[in-house]
Order: C-alpha cells, then sequence, then structure tokens
C-alpha cells in the first residue's frame, strides 16, 4: 500500500513540477540525461526509478528528491 501510494505521489509531483517549468518530458529527459521513456513510465506510475535517477530528475528540476514524495495538501 505504502509503495503505491508513494508511486502516485512520486507520478503526481514530478508531472506538476514539470510542467510548473513549462517543459515537455523530452525537455526534462533531456535536462536530467535520462531517457523520455523513463519520465514518461514514472508519469504513468509504472516505472521503479533509482535513487541515481531521481536524483538526476530533482537535480533538473531545482528540487530535493523528497518533494516528489509530498502528499498532495502536505506541507515538506
Amino acid at each position: 500500500m505504502k509503495r503505491r501510494l508513494a508511486r502516485r505521489d512520486l507520478a503526481r509531483n514530478l508531472r506538476r513540477l514539470r510542467i510548473a517549468k513549462d517543459w515537455s518530458q523530452e525537455d526534462l529527459a533531456a535536462e536530467a540525461g535520462v531517457r523520455q521513456a523513463l519520465v514518461s513510465a514514472i508519469e504513468v506510475g509504472t516505472a521503479n526509478p533509482t535513487p541515481n535517477s531521481l536524483e538526476l530528475l530533482a537535480d533538473a528540476l531545482a528540487v530535493k528528491i523528497g518533494d516528489f514524495f509530498e502528499a498532495p495538501g502536505r506541507p515538506g
């Protein structure tokens, strides 16, 4: 159950943060140095990204990895 909730929060927050920068999935992938397919899979909740991938994405978005896992309406 917790994994499913974490994956859902990750998917929602990654998409929200990407859109806030007005970036496409391709833009984020290029900035982070990952494949667009990974960004897509995370956003639909089918990927199990590595800590390294999360770090690359967080750095590209200028956020902390923990920001990906914040539940909606719950401040970090």
